[in-house]
């Protein structure tokens, strides 16, 4: 069990989500403001947050709309700020002004707005010399961020999972309607990190800069899968027979290649190489622990989510049809 020993120190702070409108936004917002903290959340959409509004006492959440990639009026984001957290990242489009330039500019406005802490997130893989650009510019995001706030917190989350995650629940819902499905990379290792745990782990890097900052985190679950094994584990929750064809290495990297342009295209040639790299902790950076947060894994949830996908919900039977 995780014991928070903030003491309040969140309490009437007022935080900056930078990217604060997505999924990991969200729950970060959440995790802040059960803590008692005040919240600008600032977006190129931030309608998309408004459904946090509610969560907060009157005046304890506002919205921004910011465009990073060109740093305009980031200044006046900053104003009042006690601490800052870049939640902003993406697998397409101007990766080096969001993901690398852009960390660097946010970092910069929060240290002249004389922020006490800046929480960066990162993702585990971040490579400057990776051949991807998500990971290369991931890598040079938090470079940036270092030069500008130096004792700003990396955070390197694994593949991130919740109950309305767009992951685990992509699987869901092609695992329900088809009797058969490709397995992309079976033999990938992963460690799937629940969100509400790395939401955690953003507010006791906020509440304690002083033993936090400056350093970089592993932000991982508790059990290593395959996604050959997720398929079958979400099947099984679900309660379903199903046949999963596991794709060679040479026909996944072969259909990203040749068919990775398309819209609709089931993987581009970055997601695989992505893929293929897999999502482990290194072992040689702090994780959970070090931040006194205790990690919870996949299964203790995914039996109980999965049953709106089952046959008749939670009104089917109990064994597979």
């Amino acid at each position: 069990m995780t014991v928070r020993t903030d003491s309040g120190a969140l309490r009437g702070k007022l935080v900056v989500l930078v990217g604060g409108s997505g999924f990991f936004g969200r729950h970060v917002a959440q995790e802040l403001l059960a803590r008692g903290a005040r919240l600008r959340i600032a977006s190129r959409n931030p309608l998309r947050a408004f459904s946090l509004k509610p969560l907060g006492n009157l005046g304890q959440v506002q919205f921004a709309r910011i465009d990073v990639t060109t740093g305009e009026h980031l200044d006046l984001l900053m104003t009042g700020a006690d601490a800052v957290v870049n939640l902003t990242g993406a697998f397409k489009g101007n990766l080096d002004a969001l993901q690398g330039k852009g960390a660097g500019r946010i970092a910069t406005a929060a240290k002249t707005a004389g922020a006490g802490a800046f929480v960066h997130v990162s993702a585990l893989g971040a490579d400057p010399d990776s051949p991807v650009d998500y990971a290369r510019t991931k890598a040079e995001g938090e470079a940036a961020v270092l030069a500008s706030f130096p004792g700003a917190t990396i955070l390197r989350p694994s593949v991130l999972f919740g109950e309305d995650d767009s992951f685990v629940n992509l699987f869901a819902g092609l695992i329900a309607m088809l009797p058969a499905l490709p397995v992309f990379g079976p033999e990938a290792q992963f460690q799937p990190c629940f969100v509400d745990d790395a939401a955690e782990a953003v507010a006791a890097a906020l509440a304690d800069p002083a033993a936090h900052g400056g350093k970089i985190f592993e932000l991982t679950g508790p059990e290593t899968i395959t996604m050959s094994e997720l398929n079958h584990r979400i099947a099984a929750a679900q309660r379903r027979g199903r046949w999963f064809v596991e794709l060679p290495d040479a026909v996944s990297g072969a259909i990203a290649l040749l068919t990775g342009w398309l819209p609709l295209a089931p993987l581009t040639s970055d997601q695989w190489q992505l893929l293929k790299a897999g999502s482990t902790a290194s072992g040689k950076l702090p994780g959970f622990t070090a931040l006194g947060i205790t990690a919870r894994p996949l299964g203790l949830f995914l039996d109980r989510w999965m049953t709106r996908y089952r046959k008749h919900g939670r009104f089917g039977s109990a064994t597979a049809a």
